[in-house]
């Protein structure tokens, strides 16, 4: 089944980042900060981020930038491409991992890694890789005196530095390939990932979109492990927001009745009652976009959404809907054993989600 629908700007009122630690800018190092902070100095203060792929399904990158939303300006700190040695994996950006990021108003800085170690027991494989911390705080620096929006920056930054960027890359890799005695993957991926920006970024987005598709439609195709469905029903949904960029994403789980959509994005834990924060938060963030979503079509028929979160355990008697009554939730969580922690993430997510209007499930496998 496939969805088409549109968001034309984003309300969300977030309940559950964390305190962020604050950092000055003069003791500021990219590769010792953690996965967000604040950063400041006597003109700014911003929230920055930090992927270390950029592959979005690796080390919960969604939660890193959902720490980071509540703050005015924020910023995210990318790596365009991540060789980790011939016998490791190697990721490059896509378009629609920076399309959304404009779409939340998150600027961007492509970074690169010019360090690294050689990994201790694997042949041909490194790791502890270093960013250029030199270069994304002259990026800092520069987001410190623009004053157009993150789309803006993020689409000049692409034209204006992401081909240099990846001539680095390479010199760099190549670097670290003769200092380390270490193969990396062949470099003609590189040029011909290069070759996408020499008549601008469209044929960089043709690209990262096919990709999106291709990956969308194997998804679709496959039941993860971890995933527990009340039903096998996958779908996919096309976002098409109001600054031209597209989406290619695919549901967890849909229900339809009547012309209600149901839209389930679903985390599971196998070894403990919750799945972990981390987990959490990158539905969360599925939960900003599906709560925006207009003109929600399937097969030209109009649809309106109910986003739901669903958090699934071995270890969870009965079942919780955020909907229910106080009595309810007591006992629930009587019955699980849930301890104060527990009970306090969960009475924050329900708050979460009762301000932004989408639901939450809890129940056991």
């Amino acid at each position: 089944m496939n969805i088409h629908a549109e968001i034309e700007g984003i309300e969300y009122k977030l309940i559950m980042p964390n305190e962020l630690k604050e950092i000055n800018i003069v003791d500021f190092d990219i590769n010792t900060m953690p996965s967000c902070c604040i950063i400041k100095s006597r003109k700014y203060n911003f929230a920055i981020s930090k992927w270390v792929s950029p592959k979005r399904t690796r080390s919960y990158p969604f939660e890193r930038v959902y720490n980071t939303l509540s703050v005015s300006k924020k910023i995210t700190v990318i790596p365009i491409i991540k060789d980790e040695g011939s016998k490791g994996d190697r990721d490059f950006i896509q378009w629609d991992t920076i399309s959304l990021m404009s779409l939340l108003d998150v600027y961007v800085i492509f970074a690169y890694y010019h360090k690294a170690e050689k990994h201790s027991t694997r042949e041909n494989k490194i790791t502890n890789q270093k960013f250029d911390n030199e270069y994304v705080l002259s990026k800092i620096e520069e987001i410190g005196n623009y004053h157009s929006s993150a789309l803006h920056w993020n689409l000049k930054e692409i034209k204006d530095c992401l081909p240099f960027l990846i001539d680095k890359v390479k010199q760099y890799y190549s670097n670290i390939s003769k200092q380390l005695g270490v193969s990396f993957h062949s470099s003609s991926g590189i040029d011909k990932f290069r070759k996408q920006f020499e008549d601008g970024f469209n044929k960089f987005m043709e690209t990262s979109r096919n990709k999106a598709k291709e990956a969308q439609h194997r998804e679709q195709m496959t039941i993860q492990p971890r995933e527990v469905l009340t039903t096998a029903t996958k779908a996919t949904i096309t976002i098409k927001n109001y600054l031209g960029g597209l989406y290619y994403l695919t549901t967890d789980e849909i229900a339809i009745k009547d012309e209600i959509l149901y839209l389930i994005e679903g985390k599971h834990s196998t070894n403990s009652q919750l799945p972990s924060l981390g987990d959490i938060k990158d539905g969360l963030l599925k939960m900003i976009l599906y709560c925006n979503l207009t003109n929600v079509l399937i097969e030209n028929i109009n649809y309106t959404v109910v986003p739901i979160l669903k958090l699934t355990s071995n270890h969870i008697t009965g079942k919780l809907t955020s909907s229910d009554s106080d009595d309810n939730y007591k006992l629930f969580f009587k019955n699980n054993t849930f301890n104060n922690s527990q009970i306090e993430i969960l009475n924050t997510l329900f708050k979460e989600s009762q301000l932004n209007n989408f639901e939450i499930i809890i129940q056991g496998e």
